[in-house]
């Protein structure tokens, strides 16, 4: 169950991070823009992971002695991706104007990650479809979040977060490999 909790976390990260950029160059209207970043990638984040669960539910018989394995690469995979996307320019720099095509963009962007992270699922003993909601409502607050804090303060949290949540996957990973 703890696992979930901080999977859920690392995994909105990346929105999180997107939503601080995105509040950082929108100052007006912070509470718009925080309910429709909140719904967008908390939406994606959730439903992402589902999908990832039923491809690794349809797997898990032909690679079960793999399975750790697998679930390690891939969130160290996605975990050293969004630490590296953390030292890297963020997509929302060019943003001008934050319609609802850019925003299904945005969240589509940061939950393919979430997808490969959903296998991991078949590894937890946990229900895979409040796991998810969990996820979703995670990334809601942490969207939120972000474009409030980055409405008062600016980007520069925006790295810092991305690199947490990666080192955060990359620790589940591992501690799925041990246990």
């Amino acid at each position: 169950m703890f696992e979930m909790f901080l999977l859920a976390v690392a995994l909105s990260m990346d929105a999180f991070a997107v939503s601080i950029g995105l509040g950082s160059k929108r100052n007006s209207a912070p509470l718009a823009l925080a309910l429709k970043a909140g719904a967008y990638f908390g939406v994606f984040q959730a439903l992402m992971p589902l999908i990832g669960y039923l491809g690794g539910r349809g797997l898990l018989g032909w690679i079960a002695d793999y399975a750790h394995w697998v679930a390690f690469f891939l969130l160290a995979l996605i975990g050293g991706k969004m630490i590296y996307e953390a030292f890297a320019e963020g997509i929302e720099e060019d943003i001008a104007n934050i319609t609802h095509r850019v925003m299904l963009t945005l969240a589509i962007a940061t939950s393919i990650d979430a997808m490969a992270a959903g296998f991991s699922l078949t590894l937890l003993e946990v229900n895979p479809f409040f796991a998810c909601l969990t996820i979703g409502i995670a990334t809601f607050g942490f969207s939120g979040l972000g474009v409030f804090i980055g409405a008062r303060s600016g980007a520069w949290l925006e790295s810092k977060a991305g690199f947490v949540g990666g080192v955060m996957l990359i620790l589940i990973g591992v501690r799925m490999l041990l246990s």
